[in-house]
């Protein structure tokens, strides 16, 4: 039996709901459970209210939940991390909930052999689980300190981009070193974390690479039929900073100017005014949306577009498959793209490259048609059920 540590709903619960399906789960510790009435007042209230309301998942509605629904409400009253940079509120957070995870085991002692916990949070309940040998299972969301080399790379030869300082602190690359030393097993996404990892002296024994998953509530993928008048409609979906490729998206958008080319860039926009100010005029910034309304952008758009210097998977790539998108990407996330058979794989920094496979498809619509069928057969394969044999495997 397994208890899962999460704070937040990453994954949407996948591991947690992948090890109820087979009545591995002995228990869900996680910061926020949205009750019936939580989930209707959220929705009534909307804004931050609105957000927890979707801590939740009906596939988990059986299971033994414990939250701190209080202390997150009060936290949020108080402003606890408020005026914290990202990597700083991480750990304070980690910290909090660790400690919280860790105080509840020693109260319950539930009857489980491993723990599983995503990096950030997990050293305290590791160094329980350690004393009382329970085994260690830790989910490792990107590649680490190898990520935040590439990222200040780039700060240095994109200055002037950034909105706000995204420096990393020793302090947290710190924790996680602490919280993988003591892991019997380290979850990672992709390849790409994983060599990454290896770089950072990580034993390759302790790796194992599980990918996400993502299973449509509907199945919204109806393939397009290709037009070839109407302008390629080219979608990026995520954070929009330095670490998704984002300056050499519009580079690649400044060579195709003068083509049938439209790219809507969708999320939370992380780079500054004067560089969302140079981008060229086949480029539109929408900013963040809801996960609902997020749908509606795959469904209108042709192709996806993930430029990505780093990512320890990149969800949205299997979101866009789904919705019948084929995904131009880069090596640097998730093995899902198959080169030439449901997308194109391009590599990172490249921007002649991405405009070329972009305008590749712009150009045959017929073989985009194909890859986008292809891409939705593809999306399927990304089951709960895939993932509960690989924890299974573990």
């Amino acid at each position: 039996m397994w208890i899962v540590s999460q704070l937040g709903a990453r994954e949407h619960y996948a591991v947690a709901r992948a090890l109820a399906r087979t009545g591995k789960l002995a228990g869900l510790c996680t910061d926020y459970w949205a009750g019936p009435l939580g989930r209707m007042s959220g929705t009534l209230l909307g804004g931050r209210f609105r957000s927890l309301a979707s801590r939740y998942h009906a596939d988990l509605a059986a299971c033994r939940v414990t939250s701190c629904n209080a202390g997150v409400l009060s936290r949020q009253l108080r402003g606890r991390c408020g005026g914290m940079g990202p990597y700083e509120r991480f750990l304070e957070e980690g910290r909090w909930f660790g400690g919280k995870v860790c105080a509840w085991l020693e109260r319950h002692r539930p009857a489980a052999e491993t723990l599983f916990s995503y990096d950030t949070t997990a050293l305290e309940p590791f160094e329980w689980a350690r004393a009382n040998g329970v085994r260690c299972i830790l989910g490792q969301m990107d590649p680490g300190r190898v990520e935040a080399e590439i990222v200040a790379a780039e700060r240095e030869r994109w200055s002037g981009w950034e909105a706000i300082g995204m420096t990393v602190p020793e302090e947290y690359h710190g924790r996680r070193a602490e919280e993988r030393e003591l892991a019997d097993r380290i979850i990672v996404n992709s390849k790409w974390s994983r060599d990454a990892l290896i770089r950072q002296s990580v034993p390759a024994d302790k790796l194992v690479i599980v990918p996400l998953v993502y299973e449509a509530e509907e199945k919204a993928g109806i393939p397009k039929d290709p037009t070839p008048k109407a302008p390629l409609r080219v979608l990026f979906l995520g954070q929009v900073n330095l670490r998704k490729g984002i300056p050499y998206l519009m580079e690649a958008a400044r060579l195709l100017e003068a083509e049938r080319v439209e790219i809507e860039i969708v999320g939370q926009i992380q780079i500054s005014e004067q560089a969302l100010s140079g981008a060229p005029r086949n480029v539109r910034f929408h900013g963040p949306v809801s996960r609902d309304a997020a749908a509606s952008w795959y469904r209108r758009a042709d192709v996806f577009v993930l430029p990505t210097l780093s990512d320890g998977f990149a969800i949205t790539q299997l979101e866009a498959m789904a919705h019948a998108l084929p995904v131009i990407a880069t090596p640097r996330c998730g093995e899902v793209v198959a080169d030439g058979e449901d997308g194109l794989i391009v590599p990172a920094g490249d921007s002649g490259a991405l405009a070329e496979a972009i305008l590749t498809l712009a150009n045959d619509r017929s073989r985009l048609a194909e890859m986008g069928s292809a891409a939705l057969r593809k999306s399927r394969r990304f089951t709960i059920q895939r993932l509960a044999a690989c924890l299974d495997e573990i």
